[in-house]
């Protein structure tokens, strides 16, 4: 296999959601890319301290959105599921680090 072939193979894939309870009924596709834009979409992410999750099947199905859409309502359940677990990552991580101020 040429490196090429490789490289194209192992190309990352990354997609980012928005949802702003108070205005979002969804869930929606804010970026979404592959190889240099997936890594960009990653450091992004990372530099700004938004957790990242890696799920090769719901990223497939994030692929089929256009930018800008909601979520298609099969992955509701999915998508919650993720966000529930995010939003009590972040509570417990809140709180370690009030504890370590206090």
């Amino acid at each position: 296999m040429s490196a090429r072939a490789d490289r194209t193979i192992r190309a990352p894939a990354a997609a980012a959601l928005r949802f702003r309870p108070s205005r979002d009924e969804a869930p929606q596709v804010v970026a979404r890319g592959r190889g240099e834009v997936a890594e960009r979409i990653l450091a992004l992410a990372r530099e700004h301290g938004v957790p990242v999750h890696e799920d090769a099947d719901l990223l497939e199905l994030l692929a089929t959105c256009d930018l800008g859409d909601e979520i298609p309502p099969e992955l509701y359940a999915v998508v919650a599921e993720l966000l529930l677990y995010l939003y009590r990552l972040n509570g417990e991580l809140a709180a370690a680090a009030d504890a370590r101020a206090a």
